[in-house]
């Protein structure tokens, strides 16, 4: 069972900050104190509507919830605001009208913060629906609606949730955001890929805000361009959100302190450092996230672990910021002697131990890994010349086979893996051994493919199917665009993958394309 009243405190110390110089006045933001006690509070008239990047809730605890804004009249060129503190206040209501207020307050949007802000609000009710809304001088923000968790042990009957992934703003249209508000459900899960950092490329659907990203101000612009598309911030304001990050918030298959190989400045890891410090700032300042993981420089708390009752509890985490390089030179290729080294890791010791710790002690039903890059084994080319993405578990046997030895030894209950990151649909078992099919199942994985990342996709390929009869615990691929949608029970998990018709027009229609089934106490993947 987790304190929540001690769980912020927890985290914030068990951080390990590193110390470095980043640049003679580089990021600002990070003396926020200092120069907030020497800035007068004005309320500013605004050019224009000041909420162009809607509202957003997330992290629910069952007594608390994090409501996010930001002032922003010209998004797309730094947000508009003058250098001055700015006064927000807030309300929360437990009706859509926002007749029934019971809480409010007053928040100050800091330029070191791109005037963005988020507020805890406590002394909630557990499981329970509210509504809220931001005003600042004459303007209102538009009305969210957010959900608390139930109280930790408490019995829970259903829980529906969705997870997401890849949205590339020029590669097609957010529709996938459109439907999913309209769902029923308690939470959406972004498991990374938010943002795209690159330029602009012609002969897309839409266009990015410029050329690849590399400053804060860059960073800032690209979050708000994505923000302003209506169907996200629809979604946004339907529901709580648990996000995670994966690659593209900084900058492609980047590993720790080390950037892809591209021949860009950043190839000199202290450049690099500037480059995620600015990247994770304006990540920090975009979400929903609770002030534990605020960033210092290029250091930023992400993996965390919320729990919904007796029913669930989610383990979320971050194989990107503590990862060793990828090995056998990235991207896919056989094995080398990188791929088995005891010391290459994807989570970083202190977050594997983290997470082996609390599936030991979770009480949860259903174990919940929200991460971002596939787990389970994937050989494209079987036999003596086999072939694995190098950025996946893939490459990291030793973390894998920990993982997996885990799950075989210590049997944490009902263990489901959710990916993102590939834009295609999979359900899979993890196996014991990936090697020997008749070893022990010790969980399932379901990945969901993009929002648009790819365009359009398609519902099948050649080059997948002609290697999935060796790899039997592969279950189901599919190449559409979409999300997935998970409606958890005491007794039985069900997914549902939603997929569309196309995402590159506007007039994509939504479709289930399969389901399946995990039964409580018997770890695989059933189709239904």
């Amino acid at each position: 069972m987790l304190d929540y009243q001690n769980f912020e405190r927890f985290l914030y110390s068990r951080v390990k900050r590193r110390n470095l110089i980043i640049g003679a006045g580089a990021l600002t933001g990070l003396a926020i104190a200092s120069q907030f006690n020497q800035r007068a509070i004005a309320q500013v008239p605004f050019p224009s509507y000041p909420f162009t990047l809607g509202v957003a809730s997330g992290e629910p605890y069952p007594n608390s919830v994090v409501l996010w804004t930001r002032l922003a009249p010209n998004p797309l060129q730094g947000g508009g605001m003058p250098s001055v503190n700015v006064p927000i206040r807030w309300e929360v209501a437990t009706d859509p009208n926002m007749k029934n207020i019971v809480a409010k307050g007053t928040e100050i949007a800091i330029p070191e913060l791109a005037h963005s802000v988020r507020v805890v609000v406590n002394k909630l009710k557990p499981n329970t629906w509210y509504w809220y809304r931001f005003t600042s001088g004459t303007e209102e923000s538009p009305i969210g609606r957010t959900r608390t968790a139930p109280q930790p042990g408490s019995d829970l009957s259903k829980f529906a949730f969705a997870f997401v992934s890849c949205q590339h703003y020029e590669q097609g249209y957010f529709t996938a955001y459109k439907y999913l508000a309209q769902e029923d459900l308690s939470l959406i899960v972004h498991t990374g890929d938010y943002i795209y950092e690159g330029g602009i490329t012609p002969d897309r659907p839409r266009q990015h805000n410029g050329p690849e990203i590399f400053t804060l101000d860059d960073y800032r612009n690209r979050h708000a361009l994505y923000k302003t598309d209506s169907n996200l911030q629809a979604t946004h304001a339907a529901f709580p959100w648990i996000v995670t990050w994966d690659d593209h918030e900084v900058e492609n298959n980047y590993a720790n302190a080390t950037s892809e190989v591209d021949n860009e400045p950043d190839q000199d890891p202290q450049v690099f450092l500037q480059r995620r410090a600015a990247a994770y700032q304006a990540y920090y300042e975009h979400m929903p996230l609770r002030p534990f993981s605020k960033p210092e420089g290029p250091d930023m708390q992400i993996f965390r672990r919320l729990s919904f009752g007796n029913l669930a509890t989610f383990h979320v985490l971050d194989t990107r910021q503590y990862r060793t390089d990828q090995p056998c030179g990235d991207g896919t290729k056989e094995r080398c002697p990188e791929n088995f080294d005891p010391n290459a890791t994807i989570t970083g010791k202190r977050q594997e131990e983290w997470l082996y710790k609390g599936l030991d002690r979770s009480t949860a039903r259903w174990n919940v890994l929200a991460q971002q890059v596939i787990v389970a084994q994937r050989d494209f080319t079987p036999g003596e010349g086999a072939t694995f993405s190098m950025d996946k578990w893939d490459g990291y046997l030793a973390s894998r086979d920990r993982l997996m030895s885990f799950l075989e030894q210590r049997k944490p209950s009902n263990p489901v893996v959710l990916t993102g990151d590939v834009h295609s649909n999979w359900a899979m078992d993890l196996k014991a051994d990936f090697n020997k099919p008749e070893s022990a199942t010790v969980g399932s994985e379901f990945v969901c493919t993009s929002i648009t990342s790819g365009g359009d996709g398609a519902d099948s390929s050649p080059t997948v199917e002609a290697y999935l009869p060796d790899n039997p615990h592969i279950k189901f691929y599919n190449g559409q665009r979409g999300y997935v949608r998970c409606v958890i029970t005491p007794e039985t998990w069900q997914t549902d993958f939603l997929v569309l018709s196309n995402v590159t027009t506007q007039s994509g229609t939504i479709s289930k394309r399969a389901s399946f089934v995990v039964e409580n106490g018997r770890p695989g993947i059933q189709k239904v």
